[in-house]
């Protein structure tokens, strides 16, 4: 597969909230807004592509048996690289998003694309693949966020254009659920297409 195929398929094809579901909880818990959709997703890429590029350059030097504690370890570096800069220079951000930042550890994205793409692949294709899943991830938080933001309260970026009250069931849980259930369907359309 090419570099820019690698790149492009977490966007649609292989898009890991819209296609693999990985990466739920997050995404509906963390995207009242499209701000805070976009940050965790950017936070989120920042981790998939250092743990990608660490787990390339040391998939000769991990034994089996400990492959999947040390993948563990080298995310959670970078979750708290991602912790602490975020604390120090968003607090606003890292405050919106909370609990949610530590819990990058245990993402299935971030340990999945290390164990079934960036153990067997080189470092270039395991930075493009992390690119790719990360992007795609953000792009869809991103746009579940601005959905949710818009329909929710009449606003996106805290900018509201809409006077009065939007539909709160969006803004609350349930609203996540199904913004997220036709983001889905869009896609498996445009996939199958």
């Amino acid at each position: 597969m090419n570099q820019v195929q690698n790149f492009t398929k977490g966007f649609l094809k292989e898009n890991p909230i819209l296609v693999m579901v990985l990466g739920a909880c997050p995404a509906l818990a963390t995207t009242s807004s499209m701000i805070n959709g976009l940050g965790m997703g950017l936070a989120t890429t920042f981790v998939l592509l250092g743990s990608n590029t660490v787990v390339s350059l040391m998939k000769n030097l991990i034994p089996d048996k400990v492959r999947i504690p040390a993948f563990i370890v080298v995310i959670a570096t970078f979750v708290t690289i991602v912790d602490l800069v975020m604390n120090a220079f968003v607090p606003s951000l890292y405050e919106a998003l909370g609990i949610f930042i530590p819990l990058i550890v245990v993402n299935c994205i971030v340990l999945g694309r290390a164990e079934a793409f960036a153990s067997k692949n080189t470092v270039w294709s395991s930075v493009v693949d992390g690119a790719g899943m990360g992007l795609g991830f953000t792009a869809a938080l991103g746009v579940l966020g601005a959905i949710r933001e818009i329909l929710g309260s009449g606003a996106i970026g805290g900018f509201k254009f809409i006077s009065g009250d939007g539909i709160l069931v969006f803004i609350l849980a349930p609203g996540a659920f199904i913004a997220l259930g036709y983001m889905i369907a869009i896609v498996k359309k445009i996939n199958k297409a």
